[in-house]
């Protein structure tokens, strides 16, 4: 094995790997708001951003996404307590001042808040609130730009519109960052509505700077130029996603309808990826992209990736085998434990111990540089 591919070799992950593992643990999070999985997802996520993020500056964005999830949980609960008439239980926590609401309107405004609605509340955020941490762990974990190298050419110009949505929070959170610490240096503070207004406006020019210079860094290296392409080969790329989208919805159609016509949902689902890939292929023989030193994907990726899909599988089989443990029919204090479930979740945090160790300085490109790539 080319030593560059060893686990203890200090080296930068590929971030398909990370975004994979972090898939997989969104994916085990959709399917329960049983709070006990969910926040061992959560303890998971954390430990191996913990142990595995860089040095380099977007690699600290996780503590954004975590107050993000904080804040989604509290106002899931606030909006519960005030207006949902929903899920409401025998158990008065208090009484608020209420004001008449139309009959039918399904709303209220104050009035009783009970125990079993605001823990309703609290595991539906906590839900939500998960996933998004899972999203933050992959923004700290993997590089969005990096990603780029692997994107195929077919879907060049979506990856790129991906990729700037992706970076945006990584970016705000290393400008907010550096604006506080020339305030504090200058002995302004940045607490309060003044101090906050001192650095959103910077923050938000900043954005929109690095913006035009990334624009102007792509279209100077060539970025969505493609070669012509006959009116035969267009067409049939353009037969073969077609075909192959519409596979993939009448299969996906075919596994979740659960009645007679589930038996074609699995061959029309490969049947139609077949044809999405090839028509990818194909559409990416337009794209003249040379890679320069691309990431190894090599046995640390594939363990990294296995890990986060065993939690998604155990998640589905245990919502086959036992679904009142991740289902909670009634909102109760204890909770039951999926064994099954949290089993697998814990594969996920082996990555902290598979995955090789960062280096000690990462060469990351300026904002305004994307990975570089020559168009040939």
């Amino acid at each position: 094995m080319h030593p560059h591919h060893r686990i203890t070799h200090p080296r930068a992950l590929h971030p398909g790997a990370w975004w994979l593992w972090a898939i997989g643990l969104s994916a085990a999070a959709s399917r329960t708001q049983n709070p006990v999985p969910l926040l061992l997802i959560l303890a998971v996520g954390g430990f191996v951003v913990a142990a595995r993020r860089s040095t380099a500056p977007w690699a600290h964005s996780y503590g954004a996404f975590l107050k993000l999830a904080i804040l989604v949980v509290v106002v899931r609960i606030l909006f519960q307590a005030l207006l949902s008439t929903g899920s409401q239980g025998p158990t008065i926590l208090f009484t608020l001042p209420s004001a008449p609401m139309p009959d039918g309107s399904g709303l209220k405004l104050g009035g009783v808040v009970t125990l079993e609605a605001v823990l309703r509340a609290l595991y539906e955020g906590l839900q939500f609130a998960v996933i998004i941490c899972c999203v933050g762990a992959a923004n700290a974990l993997g590089s969005a730009r990096r990603l780029l190298r692997s994107v195929p050419g077919a879907l060049y110009e979506v990856g790129v519109a991906c990729v700037i949505a992706l970076t945006v929070a990584p970016q705000l959170v290393t400008d907010a960052q550096r604006i506080r610490a020339a305030h504090r240096l200058r002995g302004s503070s940045t607490r309060g509505p003044r101090g906050l207004g001192r650095v959103a406006m910077p923050v938000l020019e900043g954005a929109l700077e690095h913006s035009v210079d990334l624009a102007a860094a792509m279209d100077s290296r060539g970025y969505g130029r493609t070669f012509d392409a006959t009116r035969t080969s267009r067409r049939i790329t353009t037969g073969l996603m077609f075909g192959g989208l519409l596979g993939v919805c009448v299969g996906v159609y075919g596994l979740l309808d659960g009645t007679t016509s589930s038996w074609f949902g699995l061959p029309m689902l490969c049947a139609g990826s077949v044809l999405a890939a090839a028509g990818i292929v194909l559409g990416g023989r337009r794209s003249g992209r040379s890679r320069y030193r691309s990431d190894p994907w090599a046995l640390p990726e594939w363990l990294v990736v296995a890990s986060g899909v065993v939690p998604a599988v155990a998640m589905f089989v245990n919502v086959d085998v036992a679904p009142e443990q991740l289902y909670l029919a009634s909102v109760v204090m204890t909770p039951p434990v999926p064994a099954l479930a949290c089993l697998g979740i814990l594969v996920a945090a082996l990555p902290a111990v598979l995955a090789p160790p960062q280096p000690v300085l990462v060469a990351e490109s300026h904002p305004a540089e994307p990975a570089l790539e020559v168009v040939g």
